[in-house]
């Protein structure tokens, strides 16, 4: 096993609150279909929360970012220089909005619903 994917495993076991709230209303393609991943790894980042369908990052802030501005700034930069939108949300915000919350991200994603995946179809007159 790499050293990113323990680390990743270990971020996904070492959730925030914030993190876990979030998650439990993103996974399952829960948000109007769209499908998230969790501690998805990005160049030498690992992104909270990824929809690689719509190129859209969502970090979830503590405290210390709050003196960690240049940090997240370059990170942002290095994403956004991937093509990713990169939204932003304080743990507080997602703790006592979480309806608000997701009205955001709703709102920045594309406004057509993804088809989720299905089982190709047979070929005409075939039948299982």
């Amino acid at each position: 096993m790499t050293d990113n994917t323990s680390l990743a495993r270990r971020l996904r076991r070492q959730q925030t609150d914030a993190e876990r709230i979030l998650w439990l209303r993103l996974r399952d393609r829960r948000l109007n279909g769209w499908k998230f991943r969790r501690q998805v790894q990005i160049d030498r980042f690992f992104a909270d929360f990824c929809c690689a369908e719509a190129k859209l990052v969502i970090e979830l802030d503590g405290g210390q970012h709050a003196v960690q501005t240049t940090q997240d700034a370059e990170r942002t930069q290095v994403l956004s220089a991937m093509g990713y939108l990169v939204l932003r949300f304080w743990n507080n915000d997602v703790l006592t909005n979480i309806s608000g919350v997701l009205e955001e991200i709703l709102s920045t994603l594309p406004q057509h619903a993804p088809v989720p995946p299905h089982p190709s179809p047979l070929p005409d007159g075939e039948r299982e």
